[in-house]
């Protein structure tokens, strides 16, 4: 099988990750702050590690307020849910602006909310190549905007948004901003302090080359737990879950220290070990030779499709302004029907249909059979991409 579809998750994943899982496994499965023993201790000494691993990663600088979650969808709804419930407590409505190339896992808890009438909300309209101009969040403020919820890259078109341009407007106005990472930690660059992101959500398993199962949110120092007594801030973040956290079992409510505030129950240990060793595979890596890699095999997908009348291609011609990411569609077939020729006649796995951003979609003209998607990864060749490009030559004709 060519796998082409690194966008919904990486495959192959980091060389050693399937062996730290089944170490840990075997030696050091406890259950961390749980009791004093080696074991537990060793368990949460490993999740440490891969907190400040994570820090690192996105230059956030305090490593004890990156949360692990279960999936970037996870990290998400505890961001937006989280502080969206702390607001609430005001009696005011708050409004929250996103973008029409959310990934559902932003739209939808976003539409739950407004149809309960927690939130008014503003979706912001991109251009024709899939960019968000930042002037239109600040032109989308009011005096209620509380939030700014975005993706960092279109999980469809591939597009890299201006995220630091926008965390400047929405810091300005005095909100606060929550990053949608899914497609692109561990192959686009992210500083948290630089771009002004109060809130980065993403999962372990896409360009982070971990396991499933695995997320994680940072908790910029201006957002507060709900219960802590600090000035000025411009929201705080109620709990998503409570439960046990280990270090502090007497106080009847969750504690309101990070990262046990967000953490209630057991987490994920043995995929915590994976992604920690997934993180040790990337930090001997380039991250900004991993980028250049999947532009250049897009660039190749781009350059054979809009050289084809019968085929459409959705987003902007030049692969440096997308993550390795592209979508289209070829006239004649509809999307899934083309991804399963693709599957069943030449063992090429592509992604047909919505992907899960509906709104992207409409906006692209695509709605409701969607489109297909092409994502290579850190270990796609480009005799793959090669493939590929014959095999679109055999349906053409």
């Amino acid at each position: 099988m060519i796998y082409l579809d690194n966008a919904a998750t990486s495959f192959p994943k980091a060389p050693g990750m399937a062996e730290a899982m089944t170490k840990f496994l075997a030696e050091d499965a406890a259950n961390p702050g749980r009791a004093g023993h080696r074991m537990a201790v060793a368990a949460e000494e490993m999740i440490d590690r891969a907190r400040l691993q994570l820090a690192r990663l996105v230059n956030a600088p305090m490593h004890e307020r990156m949360v692990f979650t279960l999936n970037g969808t996870d990290a998400l709804n505890i961001a937006i849910k989280g502080v969206v419930a702390s607001l609430s407590e005001g009696g005011e409505t708050p409004h929250v602006i996103t973008t029409v190339l959310e990934h559902n896992s932003v739209s939808r808890p976003l539409q739950a909310l407004s149809d309960a009438g927690r939130i008014t909300l503003t979706r912001v309209d991109c251009d024709d190549a899939g960019f968000v101009d930042p002037e239109a969040i600040r032109k989308a403020i009011t005096p209620a905007t509380k939030l700014v919820v975005m993706t960092h890259a279109s999980n469809v078109t591939g597009t890299i948004q201006d995220a630091a341009a926008v965390g400047r407007v929405a810091r300005e106005a005095g909100l606060l901003f929550c990053l949608d990472a899914a497609q692109t930690i561990g192959v686009v660059p992210i500083d948290v302090q630089a771009m002004q992101v109060d809130l980065l959500a993403f999962p372990g398993h896409k360009s982070l080359l971990g396991p499933t199962g695995t997320g994680g949110l940072y908790v910029g120092e201006r957002v507060p737990a709900a219960s802590e007594d600090v000035a000025g801030t411009p929201a705080r973040l109620a709990p998503f879950r409570e439960g046990g956290t280990g270090g502090d079992s007497a106080t009847p409510v969750q504690p309101a220290l990070y990262p046990y505030y967000l953490e209630g129950g057991t987490p994920n240990t043995v995929g915590i070990a994976g992604l920690s060793a997934s993180m040790d595979y990337l930090a001997q890596r380039n991250l900004a030779d991993t980028l250049a890699h999947e532009q250049a095999q897009v660039q190749k997908v781009i350059d054979y499709v809009t050289d084809h009348d019968l085929m459409t291609l959705y987003g902007n011609t030049d692969a440096t302004t997308r993550v390795g990411t592209v979508s289209f569609n070829i006239d004649g077939f509809d999307a899934p029907d083309l991804g399963s020729i693709l599957d069943d006649s030449f063992e090429i796995a592509t992604r047909p249909g919505l992907h899960c951003a509906p709104y992207a979609h409409r906006r692209l003209g695509t709605f409701p059979v969607g489109s297909v998607r092409v994502s290579p990864g850190a270990f796609t060749t480009d005799d793959e991409v090669d493939a590929l490009l014959d095999a679109l030559g055999q349906v053409v004709g």
